[in-house]
């Protein structure tokens, strides 16, 4: 099997991308064949921006619906079915919210088989998972803080850690061999720890500094600190103005992750986040060092795997966020580990198993109470990491106008990134594109990014104030960037008006200078064809 290529997570290049000329255009009358009910103006409009020669060659769908009447204004090749990228989470977000409802919780429990004597519990201790991928090496901790408060000292038996509400398939179908070291690619395991409050599950956070003269090793600080993963450093300081060049790999099979390359004397550290292997066992670790932190010894070792014994006597519990609050990191951060996590939890209190396929087949029932026709889309995982996965804008749409009416909507459409909103969990992928433009502050939308695949979906109110549904997504296009293109079909609704004239656009921006991170980044923030939420530490 081919390793993993670098991380590649520490240089940016700011996405410079010019306004669509057509954005100035005063709207004029037509629309495409097929269109449901044609708005004034909007077709040439619309025509003119995605005439953009980027485009050609490439598969595109476009769709414009009205939002309360669920009527079609425009659209181009609306029913054909391409790769929709993490617009795919609008499937897995909505089914979620409607299925385990916004004050759903995931619980992380210990539990101890055997008898207590005094300071001494005769058994095995017992740390079950059911999925939060939101647990920090600061909530392991205060559940081993509980158990010591109850005075106990000593775990005769071994430390079992309960991965079995999922199945052991830890990577979805097609995901990219080259991806499986990235945070972004992280496996899926039911107990897991992320490294900080982006909420990264099954990943490790690496700093990498400089030493204090050139020729000495560079300094590496893992986060949380571990001994589950084995850190071999082969990065070197060399002089100030030198060019830095740091790589993060970690190998199929190992939770060895080399270190490598230069950082010049005085520069910022270079940050990674890195998936684990295993990250059943990552929990563990960290759950063990907690306990021995704060007095209890498990003396027989760590076991992974089995399940919690009817039974077991209950020693400390914590429940993680609701739903509807982690919608938040997962929508505007596009985070790919909470989606398939959200798959295999629909699949387990739905049909009774935590897969893949279960969690699918429940998402495809919701979508039909919709009216949405499953059998006209593939789906094969949560994220849409899988290139096998294929819906049509027209689907995205429809789903679009019927969530409108649900009761959780407000709370889910709140989630969305919001164009040019600044305020990293605000504005989310969007939060450097739209700005100066009628878009900016108004447009809620997900964002969709592979190699080759690029998509934006979701809602805008208009200048005459209607509020619109919009899906947008292209497939095989050659060029580095297609996201401009999308930025101008965004404002162009924005500022359409049905009673006359397009109304005047700004620039539709998304060269924002990052204030983040370091000028020179990695190969892979240089990417722009991953979501921008991926390439950290660079901004969107």
């Amino acid at each position: 099997m081919r390793m993993p290529t670098t991380h590649r997570r520490f240089r940016h290049r700011a996405l410079l991308w010019a306004v669509a000329a057509s954005l100035a255009l005063t709207a004029t009358s037509g629309a495409p064949a097929g269109a449901d009910t044609p708005a004034p103006g909007l077709s040439q409009t619309l025509d003119q921006i995605l005439s953009d020669t980027r485009l050609n060659g490439a598969q595109v769908g476009v769709v414009v619906s009205d939002a309360e009447t669920g009527q079609t204004l425009y659209q181009r090749n609306g029913d054909g079915r391409l790769v929709p990228a993490s617009s795919t989470k609008l499937l897995t977000s909505t089914a979620a919210m409607a299925l385990l409802g916004p004050d759903y919780r995931f619980s992380t429990d210990v539990l101890a088989d055997g008898s207590r004597h005094g300071s001494v519990f005769q058994g095995d201790v017992y740390l079950r998972g059911t999925g939060d991928p939101t647990m920090l090496a600061e909530d392991y901790d205060r559940l081993a803080a509980t158990v010591a408060a109850a005075g106990i000292r000593r775990f005769t038996g071994r430390l079992v850690a309960d991965d079995t509400r999922f199945d052991s398939s830890r990577l979805g179908a097609s995901w990219a061999a080259d991806d499986e070291s990235a945070y972004y690619s992280s496996q899926i395991t039911p107990l897991t720890v992320a490294p900080d409050t982006d909420y990264d599950a099954g990943t490790v956070l690496l700093s990498v500094a400089p030493g204090s003269a050139p020729g000495e090793a560079a300094a590496v600080k893992v986060t949380p600190s571990n001994d589950y993963v084995r850190i071999d450093n082969r990065a070197t300081t060399v002089a100030a103005g030198e060019s830095r060049a740091i790589t993060v790999d970690r190998m199929h099979g190992s939770n060895t992750i080399v270190v490598s390359g230069k950082i010049p004397v005085g520069s910022t550290p270079a940050t990674s986040w890195t998936s684990v292997w295993e990250p059943t066992g990552y929990a563990a670790a960290v759950f063990a060092d907690a306990l021995a932190a704060h007095g209890v010894k498990v003396t027989r070792g760590t076991v992974l795997g089995k399940a919690v014994p009817q039974g077991a006597t209950a020693l400390a519990s914590h429940p993680s966020m609701p739903l509807k609050d982690l919608l938040t990191p997962f929508l505007k951060l596009s985070n790919n580990n909470h989606a398939e996590v959200l798959v295999k939890t629909i699949g387990y209190e739905v049909k009774g198993s935590g897969t893949w396929s279960a969690g699918l087949s429940a998402i495809a029932d919701h979508l039909r109470t919709l009216g949405v026709d499953p059998a006209a889309l593939r789906q094969m995982d949560g994220s849409g990491l899988s290139r096998m996965d294929v819906v049509s804008t027209e689907q995205f749409t429809e789903l679009l106008v019927a969530v409108r009416r649900q009761p959780w909507f407000q709370e889910w459409y709140d989630a969305l990134p919001i164009a040019c909103a600044s305020d990293r969990m605000t504005g989310g992928t969007l939060r450097s594109r739209m700005c100066g433009t009628a878009a900016a502050g108004n447009l809620h939308g997900k964002t969709g990014s592979l190699t080759g695949v690029s998509g934006l979906s979701g809602y805008v109110t208009d200048a005459d104030g209607r509020k619109l549904v919009f899906s947008f997504v292209s497939n095989n296009y050659v060029a580095s960037s297609v996201k401009n293109i999308e930025d101008a079909v965004g404002a162009a609704l924005a500022g359409y008006s049905v009673k006359g004239a397009q109304q005047p656009q700004g620039t539709a921006r998304s060269d924002r200078p990052t204030t983040d991170a370091p000028a020179a980044r990695d190969e892979q923030s240089r990417r722009t064809d991953l979501e921008c939420s991926w390439t950290k530490p660079a901004s969107c």
